[in-house]
């Protein structure tokens, strides 16, 4: 089967093809597992060539909103596409052009190329917390209906009916996963709105300091990398007659706040990382990260396998053995 995976060179696009590499089987039309021919790995910018043990790679780049791009990828039809590249949080609120065309448009040609192919194709996207805003409950329900109060929650939003709609209209056999806030990060921070959250165990374990934009009673709906990856496989794997006519799925994570996470930190490696973090309310991060909702109730999900990082604690001992930067 051939497997296209755009913004490879992305940390969990990274992360999803080494796993995949070692998977070799993806769950085919049927369900049954079939064996992963050809992986092409795309971004705006050229992704590295992993150990693909006898996986034939492909490495394309370019713009994913040109149809000379779309035509190319698609040249060969894709039996599986996880849908990865996106224009994070607070550069889509920053730039509503850019935003809206890579975000919305850029996912609207991918799902007509799918289209065009006419075999259905599995086709994976994740989602975001973004997508809920302003008076919500306490708990969000899988049947809360979305509210984003900024452009990238907007983005998601629209971008999950789509593939709802696309599903109903059997042009591709899509699955939404609205993953929780990814920490810990591995690399420098970027421009999303969360990456805080990452930022503030990241840097100070790695011996830099940190400025925490939000306030230590701010809660968040985290899943770690390996989570996510794992997250994104089950989703894909998923049979199609257990999603019925929703094809948008809120998976496990773990809610915790801010300071817990820094005591967790404290508890697995002492004071003295959490000595190198300060605090400074930022007020345009909090007016996109406070608004997202902390509490999900993930009843479907539940019944569907999937499954939360144990604790926070485990999360921080992850990024240690996976990807902290040792001196």
């Amino acid at each position: 089967m051939r497997v296209v995976i755009t913004g490879a060179t992305g940390f969990l696009g990274q992360k999803l093809v080494r796993k995949l590499c070692e998977k070799k089987t993806l769950a085919g039309a049927d369900g049954s597992q079939q064996a992963i021919s050809d992986l092409v790995l795309f971004d705006v910018v050229e992704s590295p060539k992993p150990e693909a043990g006898g996986i034939a790679i492909e490495v394309m780049t370019g713009d994913m909103t040109e149809a000379a791009t779309l035509g190319a990828l698609f040249a060969k039809p894709a039996d599986s596409v996880f849908h990865l590249a996106a224009v994070v949080s607070s550069q889509a609120e920053a730039d509503y052009e850019l935003g809206m065309r890579v975000n919305f448009d850029g996912t609207r040609g991918l799902l007509d190329a799918c289209r065009k192919q006419g075999n259905m194709p599995r086709f994976v996207m994740p989602a975001s917390v973004a997508v809920m805003g302003g008076d919500m409950p306490d708990v969000i329900q899988d049947d809360t209906a979305p509210t984003p109060t900024n452009s990238y929650g907007t983005e998601k939003a629209m971008c999950e009916l789509l593939i709802n709609d696309c599903s109903r209209r059997k042009f591709v056999d899509g699955r939404v996963v609205r993953l929780p806030t990814i920490t810990v990060r591995p690399g420098k921070p970027n421009l999303a709105a969360s990456s805080f959250a990452s930022g503030v165990i990241r840097e100070p374990m790695q011996g830099d300091t940190t400025v925490v934009p939000v306030p230590k009673d701010t809660e968040l709906w985290v899943l770690s990398p390996r989570g996510a990856i794992d997250t994104l496989i089950h989703t894909h794997e998923l049979d199609a007659t257990k999603l019925g006519t929703s094809r948008i799925i809120t998976p496990m994570g773990l809610t915790v706040t801010v300071g817990e996470m820094v005591e967790a930190m404290r508890r697995v490696a002492g004071d003295e990382p959490v000595n190198r973090i300060s605090w400074k309310e930022d007020p345009a991060i909090m007016n996109i990260v406070c608004g997202w909702p902390g509490r999900w109730a993930s009843t479907r999900a539940k019944t569907l396998g999937y499954k939360a990082d144990d604790s926070i604690d485990a999360i921080i001992q992850a990024f240690i053995d996976d990807d902290m930067v040792k001196s």
